[in-house]
């Protein structure tokens, strides 16, 4: 179901359908018959042992893979927005924040809440990039293909040399266009509309933003991506962003399962769980 996995990312619930496990902060529930639990601390830490022993060559311009967002440990600074230290915003941008009211977060509070996800409209860019669902890459040699989990959404990067059309219709993705700096790969983005959000916490964005990504495979098992927004309407100087973490799944984890957001789902959800779970909240 699209809905519970949704709310359980919203509050920080990691959801494994492919091992059976389901692993929270502090409770970690397991169905019999299976390996015992490690929690994501001690899987993170293990991943990157296996990494620096992974005798298994990788070639740096080769993303292909299967990847899941690996949020951090406490005290990383590793965060589910394009960066701690977002810039001042414009009036424009400033009236559509404090108009959002997203489910969880500093702003969250007991039944408001207008997230544009739980109509189903698309997470857009650079937001489906922190769900804790997979995507895989895919590359050939003039395009490289990004398939999300969530949503069942997919973008493409062109590779051949083109630029980006003078006049385009605005989608939730944009125009991307993509070219490696060393083993650095750069995709440069445009053309967006102005309808999502850019994280979970309300953070705007307009049609005028420019997103770069940064991506660079740093060892066989790990992707790291640097977010840099550039939206003079929006925001009064550049958003440099944090340095986000990827893992690689192993083959017996890296499947892309089905993951429709289905608005009938999302209501009976909303009213089976959230409207109740609301309802318990104290007054902020």
């Amino acid at each position: 179901m699209y809905s519970p996995a949704a709310e359980m990312h919203a509050v920080g619930f990691t959801m494994r359908k492919s091992i059976g496990l389901v692993l929270v902060p502090t409770i970690m529930l397991a169905l019999p018959s299976f390996a015992p639990v490690q929690t994501r601390g001690q899987a993170h830490a293990q991943q990157l042992e296996d990494a620096k022993t992974n005798k298994t060559s990788f070639t740096p311009h080769d993303l292909s893979g299967v990847w899941n967002f690996f949020p951090g440990l406490p005290g990383q600074g590793i965060s589910e927005t394009p960066g701690k230290d977002p810039p001042p915003m414009t009036p424009w941008a400033q009236a559509r924040y404090d108009a959002a009211k997203p489910g969880f977060g500093p702003k969250a509070k007991p039944g408001e809440k207008n997230d544009p996800i739980l109509e189903c409209d698309p997470p857009g860019m650079p937001r489906i990039l922190f769900y804790l669902s997979d995507y895989e890459i895919v590359q050939t040699p003039d395009r490289m293909f990004m398939f999300f989990e969530r949503d069942h959404a997919w973008r493409q990067i062109w590779m051949d040399g083109r630029g980006h059309p003078k006049d385009s219709e605005p989608t939730f993705m944009g125009h991307s266009i993509g070219a490696w700096e060393g083993d650095t790969f750069v995709v440069d983005t445009v053309g967006f509309n102005d309808k999502s959000w850019l994280d979970a916490f309300g953070n705007p964005h307009s049609d005028e933003m420019h997103l770069i990504e940064r991506y660079k495979r740093v060892d066989r098992n790990t992707l790291t991506i640097q977010l840099v927004i550039d939206d003079p309407k929006a925001y009064t100087r550049t958003w440099v962003g944090d340095t986000k973490i990827y893992k690689l799944l192993p083959p017996e984890q890296a499947v892309v399962e089905e993951l429709y957001c289905i608005r009938s789902e999302e209501q009976a959800f909303t009213n089976r769980i959230r409207i109740p779970a609301n309802a318990k909240q104290p007054d902020k």
